[in-house]
């Protein structure tokens, strides 16, 4: 393939190639990768300055170019081997016009494509952009504010959602509230009919020129508890990082307190990155500081890790922390029982939501779910809208526990 690039005509086929690489940019726009006529115009140059020697080389001179979040990667990887696909494209980029996307396909590889990728795939088929300015507006776009539709992505895999379903769920997630109820703590505050007296008010009260010297009470302040978020960054859960990731950073903006947690190899705090008004720089600023995003999954010590350096800091006053993971251990679940009773004896509540819940055949036979289960006060799906909203209304009850449901885990998972 090299011999035959390099004894390809280079003047004529700058054109071509560079109208590629705009319809693959705009294949990438519209499957969710933010791109912008500029970074077009710095793929064609950098592809001109690495040549196309290899294959390999024109592939990660556009990863270098269009991905810049790890969550970007797979979206990319297969938009290239479908977009790019021809064994021998590069061979005849010289002199072919745009590669044909739509044939050659088997069905069941089509099912293993990202849905985003296949909608910006399909999009604008058998039209020329003509037609398409020409073509008046239809009615059923307006079926997208139905009930009917709306109850569809309630119920829809986060991993199986479209680019535009992916909208409608981050604006779903940003009003998203959770009403956890107030705590009472150690602090007080001044009440008329408080059943504690306030001696420093009332002997500062002593003091002023007057006979009758009045009684203040006070009674204990109420304050919601500390939130902590355990987030779980694995390979094994990269297809809903990016999900979560917005979901704590509604969390953040809607309460103080609330402390944020990823891990996967390693612990790393993202409470102050999540902290930012803005979602998009907020997640770069998280991704940034994340190094072991899509990597292992080192349950044991990274809860080691939290319990030695933040439980103390982060744990106080009831706090209700939330282990996001599917509770799959590279390490077999070494001392994950021990840490695991120790973070559940720090804080008032512990829930684990786990997206493997989803399946109805889910039986907790791993070592790291054998391990973690008897020591969470709740067990819960987290895969789609619904299964936030279930969460948000077991939150918001004081004593819920799990109940019976939870019982039966601890049963299955000591059987097992």
């Amino acid at each position: 393939m090299s011999e035959v690039l390099r004894s390809a005509p280079k003047a004529p086929a700058e054109p071509k190639l560079a109208v590629n690489i705009m319809n693959f940019a705009r294949t990438l726009r519209a499957a969710g990768l933010p791109i912008g006529p500029g970074r077009v115009l710095e793929a064609v140059k950098a592809v001109e300055a690495a040549g196309l020697d290899r294959r390999e080389d024109f592939y990660w001179t556009l990863h270098s170019v269009f991905v810049n979040r790890r969550d970007q990667r797979e979206i990319f990887d297969q938009a290239f081997h479908v977009f790019w696909r021809n064994p021998k494209l590069l061979e005849k980029m010289m002199g072919m016009m745009l590669p044909q996307i739509d044939g050659g396909f088997e069905e069941d590889e089509k099912k293993k494509l990202n849905r985003r990728l296949q909608e910006a795939l399909q999009a604008g088929r058998g039209q020329a952009p003509e037609e398409e300015s020409e073509e008046p507006p239809k009615m059923e776009l307006e079926a997208t504010l139905t009930f009917s539709d709306r109850e569809l992505l309630q119920k829809r895999d986060f991993e199986q959602m479209s680019a535009a379903e992916v909208a409608q769920a981050l604006r779903a997630i940003k009003r998203l509230r959770l009403p956890i109820p107030d705590r009472r703590i150690r602090r007080t505050r001044p009440s008329a009919h408080g059943s504690r007296i306030d001696m420093r008010a009332t002997m500062r009260a002593s003091l002023k020129p007057h006979g009758v010297i009045e009684l203040h009470r006070k009674e204990p302040r109420r304050r919601p508890p500390p939130l902590v978020i355990l987030c779980d960054i694995s390979g094994s859960m990269s297809k809903y990082s990016r999900m979560f990731l917005h979901f704590m950073h509604a969390l953040a903006s809607d309460r103080d307190r609330v402390f944020s947690f990823t891990f996967g190899t390693r612990l790393n705090n993202v409470t102050r990155a999540l902290r930012d008004k803005d979602v998009d720089i907020a997640l770069a600023k998280a991704s940034a500081q994340v190094e072991d995003w899509s990597g292992g999954t080192r349950i044991g010590a990274t809860l080691h890790e939290f319990n030695r350096m933040w439980s103390r800091r982060v744990l106080g006053q009831g706090a209700v922390v939330l282990l996001i993971t599917d509770g799959l251990d590279r390490e077999g679940a070494a001392g994950l029982p021990e840490e695991m009773e120790r973070l559940h004896k720090s804080c008032s509540r512990l829930i684990w939501l786990n997206p493997l819940l989803r399946y109805e055949g889910y039986e907790p036979k791993s070592l790291g779910n054998r391990a973690m289960l008897p020591h969470v006060d709740d067990f819960r799906p987290v895969h789609n809208l619904d299964s936030l909203a279930e969460l948000v209304a077991a939150l918001s009850e004081p004593g819920h526990r799990g109940g019976a449901k939870m019982a039966d885990w601890r049963d299955r998972a000591r059987a097992a």
